[in-house]
């Protein structure tokens, strides 16, 4: 939002376009302090629950190495299959939960989900055939779906567009976390194979989803509602929270109630679709590297399990520091287009390098090209849309409508690594790089055409739609505004 900030004896003025409109003195201060206290309650939450849902959803590629195909009796692409299932179902909750979020409360809703897929992955170890590896793996899918796209419009309700992008990058530094420790967590308890007559792959699974149920209870009691209700916020607090909202352009009263006609809004709105189509494209390197990564490396050369598992580490740790970097630097210079297609270009590049004919070390070093980008691609986009749409009843569908495309990828990637095609898998890494190659083009595009939506509305070239309308139901229109300013 292009503001022109005045601060005088007891107030503030801010000028948007041809509207004025006076606040108390907003103290700077404060609000650092503030957005810090928000940080200390709600950031490790958020990526403690994401972490553990990741972790609970791939580690059954750290649990391959240690025998579960043979121990259930998978055979030709049932192995495949048990991966992929889990994103029918993940995909289908999505919008639905976004839906309920508010209105069965954030507290309840994601602490139901976490303590019932907690449950549901720890039994996930004691299956015995394929049939109830199945079974597990659509539950699981079924009550997970409802995390990620409900902790992105969680962190809307608390932070505003400048700050969003950081909060949203934590639960990809999450993944990345997960990836790493589920290297080190498979490493270590692979050395449990035996223990009580069971493989290491049930313990993998048994010990890796009981973190889940515990945090799940914990969850009813320490995440907030809403700011109006956050019990660590003072009365001071919570007005300074209602105040920063108000000076984002088209966040009315209004607007932060669910109507029906934002919900259709959102599935009228081609920017939307454009965001979810792009979402597949990156989302099927996300899946594929996550899941496939120790097969990946298992096939670069004659390693032990145990130095496949902790060859992965390295590779998420760099992913996640670069996530975090990027996402600082965008959210202050307010940009996104950018940064997500030049880090999209880097793990281009690191495909090309896993589908040439190299030696083992540039293959390796490949793998890490395609972590650096893989974050900031796929993460930057969640944190764009939603920031480009102030109206909660449409952010919320939006959100759930990209995150439901984009992890629709789910269920094509680990087709893409048949067991058949390795130790090379050429084929894989090949459709993954066209595939982030097309959502690079989308998100450059995007960019691009808001720019100059930006510069229309800056010359007052739409305000022709809207002399009709008082300022206040200008402000109602949310993004349709030409009073609003998209983020680039």
């Amino acid at each position: 939002m292009d503001v022109e900030k005045v601060v005088g004896a007891g107030h503030s003025r801010e000028s948007k376009s041809n509207q004025t409109v006076e606040y108390p003195e907003f103290d700077h201060a404060a609000e650092k302090k503030l957005v810090r206290k928000l940080d200390l309650y709600i950031v490790p939450i958020i990526m403690l629950l994401y972490l553990f849902s990741f972790l609970d959803r791939v580690n059954i590629g750290n649990a391959r190495l240690y025998g579960m195909e043979e121990d259930l009796g998978l055979e030709g692409n049932q192995y495949q299959t048990a991966v992929s299932i889990l994103f029918v179902t993940y995909l289908l909750a999505e919008v639905p939960s976004n839906l309920v979020l508010k209105k069965l409360r954030p507290s309840r809703w994601i602490s139901a989900i976490t303590t019932s897929w907690g449950i549901i992955a720890t039994l996930t170890g004691i299956t015995q055939n394929y049939s109830g590896l199945i079974a597990c793996r659509v539950l699981l899918g079924l009550i997970e779906g409802g995390l990620f796209p409900g902790a992105t419009v969680y962190l809307t309700l608390f932070y505003t567009k400048r700050e969003l992008a950081l909060r949203i990058g934590y639960l990809f530094v999450s993944a990345a976390i997960a990836g790493a420790i589920g290297g080190l967590f498979g490493y270590g308890i692979g050395f449990m194979d035996g223990i009580a007559d069971q493989r290491g792959w049930r313990w993998i699974l048994i010990i890796e989803g009981l973190p889940s149920f515990v945090l799940g209870i914990a969850t009813w009691f320490l995440l907030a509602d809403s700011p109006e209700t956050a019990f660590y916020l003072s009365t001071e607090e919570k007005q300074l929270m209602k105040l920063r909202r108000d000076r984002q352009a088209g966040q009315t009263e209004s607007a932060q109630r669910f109507h029906k006609a934002d919900v259709y809004a959102a599935f009228k709105d081609w920017k939307v679709y454009a965001f979810c189509v792009g979402q597949f494209g990156t989302d099927t390197m996300l899946y594929g590297y996550s899941t496939f990564l120790p097969t990946i490396i298992k096939g670069l050369g004659s390693w032990s399990t145990a130095q496949t598992q902790a060859l992965t580490i390295p590779c998420y740790c760099l992913g996640a520091l670069s996530y975090v970097v990027t996402a600082r630097i965008s959210d202050s210079q307010h940009r996104r287009g950018l940064y997500t297609v030049i880090f999209g270009g880097v793990s281009v590049v690191g495909y090309g390098i896993l589908i040439s004919d190299a030696s083992m070390g540039v293959h390796y070093f490949a793998c890490f090209l395609v972590a650096m980008g893989l974050y900031v691609t796929v993460g930057l986009p969640l944190a764009w849309l939603p920031t480009n749409i102030p109206r909660y009843g449409k952010r919320t569908t939006a959100t759930g409508m990209q995150l439901t495309v984009g992890n629709a990828s789910g269920i094509m990637a680990p087709f893409l690594y048949p067991s058949s095609e390795g130790s090379r898998f050429i084929k894989g890494h090949a459709v993954t790089l066209a595939m982030v190659g097309m959502g690079n083009l989308i998100f450059a595009f995007m960019s691009w055409y808001l720019s100059k939506q930006n510069d229309r509305r800056r010359h007052g070239e739409e305000d022709a739609k809207v002399a009709h309308l008082s300022e206040t139901e200008i402000l109602e229109l949310g993004d349709e505004s030409p009073k609003f300013v998209y983020t680039v």
